[in-house]
């Protein structure tokens, strides 16, 4: 196999062995690791000149990435041979201490691509590959703007070194154009006044050294060096890349760890990034008397997410920016810093540490840093492994004694859980309280923050927009806090508006449609060499593109004149806002349309298609639910609660049933709980969820978890005197403030939902005294009779239920039993659902006055209301139906009429498919029997 050489000048390098050390083992069944390293070292003018480094060889090279700082430089100065002296030490130092982690990691990729190409050696062309695989460097991007890959360096490689022998020594040397690369990027770093060797310095050198393999392959890949040196510097500029693993200097420097896990809050106040930070003055004021303490100077943020804690801090930085503050901070600088980019990568024990312990160095060296800890619980635990300690536990004694000034900021429940747990991290940190804002205070900031999310969606809000962003978030979005809810808001509004002006007018669109289609018929005929047609559709095309062109000019001169007469473009109102509040919640917010006042008007006449009769129980939750969509409700109180009381069947559940299914949507709007679940003391916490320690406790309650998902609801608690008494202890807060606690402490609002109670109790005194409300009596009497029956069952309620249960309800109902007439109006809704089923299935039913009355007849029980009419109709309607279907006697398509004869027998005559039908109304006389 033909394979390219490179000739080696007389300098080349020979591979001097260094002692090898074994890294102590963790455990007896743990394999060493060992590390070489090979340098050679020339003596030049009398001055030590690095000529060869070798770099670190083991199981893995890029292990060595994850070891400390402190050990890898040990073991190069170690394994080194180096002639002794001050002046190889310290070029040897200088080399390898001011190394970044990236830049070793390119050292390490370069080992790896010149094994991989089976070379002896590591030349400039694999410290460009390695440049280029380390990929989040400075030179990575930089190499990557221009359009330089690995697989096309790779292959350019090849192209003109070739592939090796697949042999490759254990020690790898350098060229002499790699090592002269290596001192360059010394030169580079301190022209720059850098205390460290990036990548970014490896490249410059890389650029400078310009003769090696690695100039040929950035020419043939069609780089300029010159462009790529100016663009390094340019980033160098703009975006300072430094690493942990510096070692110290001095200049605009001194604080690389902190710059790279860090973010500068008051530069970024000084540039005008921040969000203006409007109120929160007390508690301003609060953290900056604490910074000013001798000792435990760190004051600690608490409350509840989306209150503004961070806030508070950019506050601060703003306030200082300024020069509003107090001489015992003036000058300083706020530094957020990046928990997770902290321990991120630091896979050995002390990485995170050493970290850590470097950045504390560098703030107090500096003595004008302010740390800010978003989340500072996360410091407990942080970067513990095996044996080793977390972060709490190391910044402990810098807090104490006042050497780190550090603002925490986290939630009351992981105060709680985390810091108060450890006392030792507790009295080190001054609680400062950041309460909700009021509805007030939110309005003001949202003011504050109108400017900034104008400019972002390009619109503009109205004052009302914002008033009720922060009172209808207050009032109907209870699980998250102030401003965070009504910032939300604001912005979710602004991006519908925005969109919804952006769209293009119906009248484009549909000619952008047919544009498309007659570009790509067109195309189709000049594939098919269809000239003639293709220019036709080319002709249309023309003339399309031009009314297309028109619509969009005609819009543009539109918003210039409406500009031009000081007309707003989109602005975000008061409607849109309350758009959002109930897509986000379910709950109609929005202005009554005047549809909406229509069906309101008229629900009772739409809930007595559904339930016959009872027209007190009707009209008291018609009220009600009216009472509440105009806003006069008591907004701390449910929308409505009612105890509804009387015998079986007469229609409790199923007037809940209609009005879930009118007004809240459907019947699937309603959450019922049987309370004959909840007899034993032990089932009363499946409402709001079992105890910690329990089986259940993360599943949360069967009643707070529904109402949470749905907060606009009816919710039936189906024969409430089965319950335990507990239930109604748990139900009075439900009913005075709107308001229950689950068992994990969060509060669910019950203040958009309508509360009926369905009970049994006074059954039997409506039926003793139902027995004298018939067809004998006028009006008045048989109302006369009702309130006096419904006092008796309110004194029998009172004697259940204590009084301070029924004094919180709105209203006790009580229903009436059913009349023969009201029963028969109901077997004719029932009969009406049988028919619409038949009628799936392509049959016509049709049933006689006779069988009506039979059906009457059979199902009428005072004492069981409607109940035993469903029977009798299953019994003799549904029954002989199903006979006759098994039967083949009714098939698709039939006109089918069911009578009952002269000995009382059901009949079921089959019309067939072509026998005239008759309406139900025009049977009122009883057809013949057959």
């Amino acid at each position: 196999m033909a394979m390219a050489t490179r000739v080696m000048s007389q300098s080349t390098p020979l591979s001097l062995a260094c002692s090898q050390r074994n890294a102590p083992s963790r455990g007896s069944g743990s394999s060493k690791r060992s590390v070489k390293m090979m340098c050679t070292q020339l003596q030049v003018s009398g001055s030590s000149r690095m000529q060869g480094f070798l770099g670190l060889r083991g199981n893995n090279a890029l292990d060595t990435l994850g070891r400390s700082r402190q050990s890898f430089g040990g073991k190069v100065r170690h394994a080194m041979n180096v002639p002794k002296g001050k002046g190889s030490r310290g070029v040897v130092k200088a080399m390898f201490e001011r190394f970044t982690e990236k830049a070793i990691k390119v050292i390490m990729l370069a080992q790896e691509e010149a094994r991989r190409l089976g070379h002896n050696f590591v030349g400039t062309e694999q410290i460009l590959l390695g440049l280029i695989g380390e990929g989040t460097g400075i030179a990575a991007k930089v190499l990557k703007s221009m359009g330089i890959n690995l697989k096309d360096a790779r292959v350019e490689v090849e192209k003109i070194i070739g592939r090796g022998s697949g042999f490759v020594a254990v020690e790898i040397p350098f060229t002499p154009r790699a090592k002269r690369v290596l001192e360059l990027s010394l030169e580079e770093a301190r022209q720059l006044g850098h205390n460290y060797i990036g990548s970014e310095h490896l490249l410059l050198g890389l650029l400078r050294e310009g003769e090696g393999v690695a100039a040929r392959v950035l020419e043939n890949l069609g780089a300029d060096p010159s462009n790529i040196r100016t663009q390094v510097i340019r980033m160098v500029g703009e975006n300072n890349e430094v690493t942990a693993n510096v070692g110290g200097g001095s200049g605009s420097n001194k604080m690389p760890t902190l710059e790279e896990y860090g973010t500068n809050l008051t530069k970024m106040a000084e540039e005008g990034k921040l969000d203006p930070v409007v109120g929160r003055q007390p508690q301003i004021e609060r953290v900056v008397q604490i910074l000013g303490r001798r000792t435990k100077n760190n004051p600690c943020l608490i409350g509840e997410p989306g209150v503004g804690k961070t806030a508070i801090a950019e506050g601060l930085a703003q306030r200082i920016a300024s020069g509003d503050v107090p001489e015992t901070i003036e000058g300083k600088k706020v530094i957020t810093l990046d928990m997770g980019l902290l321990v991120a990568g630091t896979k050995y024990r002390g990485e995170f540490e050493e970290r850590l312990k470097k950045l504390m160095e560098e703030i107090k060296q500096s003595d004008e840093i302010i740390l800010f800890i978003d989340e500072v619980h996360t410091l407990i635990g942080a970067g513990a492994a095996e044996g080793a300690i977390d972060a709490a536990n190391i910044l402990k004694p810098a807090l104490a004694r006042g050497e780190l000034q550090c603002i925490g900021a986290t939630t009351l429940d992981e105060y709680r859980k985390h810091i108060e747990k450890d006392p030792a991290l507790e009295r080190r940190f001054q609680p400062v309280k950041v309460p909700e804002p009021t509805v007030d205070e939110t309005i003001q900031i949202l003011k504050g923050l109108r400017e900034r999310y104008e400019i972002h969606h390009k619109l503009r809000y109205t004052d009302e927009s914002l008033v009720a962003a922060a009172q209808l978030s207050y009032q109907y979005i209870s699980d998250r806090f102030l401003p965070d809810k009504a910032i939300d808001l604001i912005d979710e509004a602004g991006s519908r508006v925005r969109l919804r002006h952006a769209q293009v007018p119906e009248e484009a669109r549909e000619l952008e449609k047919e544009l498309r289609q007659i570009t790509k018929e067109k195309n189709e005929a000049v594939r098919g060499q269809d000239f003639e047609k293709a220019g036709t559709l080319r002709d249309r095309e023309i003339e399309l593109r031009a009314e297309v062109s028109a619509i969009q000019a005609k819009g543009k001169e539109m918003s210039k004149a409406e500009s031009e007469t000081g007309e707003e473009g989109p602005m975000v109102t008061e409607s849109d806002i309350q758009h959002i509040v109930s897509s986000w919640t379910g709950i109609p917010v929005e202005k009554v349309s005047t549809d909406e006042s229509d069906r309101l008007l008229k629900m009772e006449e739409t809930l007595h298609k559904r339930v016959v009769g009872q027209d007190e129980a009707v009209k008291a939750i018609s009220r009600a639910i009216r009472r509440a969509r105009v806003g006069l409700k008591n907004p701390n109180r449910p929308i409505a609660s009612f105890i509804f009381s009387g015998p079986t069947g007469v229609g409790k559940s199923e007037l809940a049933k209609a009005l879930a299914a009118y007004y809240f949507g459907s019947e699937e709007a309603m959450i019922r709980l049987d309370m004959s679940e909840f007899m034993e003391r032990h089932t009363v916490s499946k409402l709001i969820g079992s105890p910690p320690g329990y089986v259940g406790y993360t599943e949360g309650g069967q009643l707070t978890e529904a109402v949470r998902r749905r907060p606009y609801t009816v919710v039936l608690f189906d024969e409430i005197e089965k319950a335990h008494p507990d239930v109604f202890n748990m139900m009075l807060q439900i009913l005075e403030d709107g308001r229950l606690t689950d068992s994990k402490g969060r509060t669910v609002d019950f203040k958009n939902t309508l509360l009926i109670m369905t009970s049994n109790v006074g059954s039997s005194v409506i039926e003793k005294g139902g027995r004298r409300i018939g067809f004998d009596l006028d009006y008045d009497e048989k109302d006369s009779s009702y309130n006096r029956i419904k006092s008796l069952v309110t004194e029998e309620l009172k004697q259940y239920f204590r009084p301070e249960f029924l004094n919180r309800l709105d209203e006790m109902i009580v229903f009436r039993q059913l009349t023969k007439l009201e029963v028969k109006e109901i077997a004719d809704i029932l009969l009406q659902e049988v028919f619409e089923r038949l009628k799936k299935k392509e049959i016509e039913l049709q049933v006689t006055e006779r069988f009506r009355e039979r059906v009457v007849d059979e199902g009428y029980n005072p004492s069981y209301g409607a109940r035993p009419l469903r029977r009798a109709i299953m019994r003799l309607l549904e029954d002989s139906m199903a006979e006759k279907m098994l039967a083949r006697e009714i098939k698709e398509g039939d006109s089918v009429i069911v009578d009952v004869d002269s000995e009382g027998k059901v009949t079921v005559l089959n019309g067939g498919s072509g026998t005239p039908t008759t309406s139900l109304e025009e049977q009122e006389d009883s057809l013949p029997v057959a």
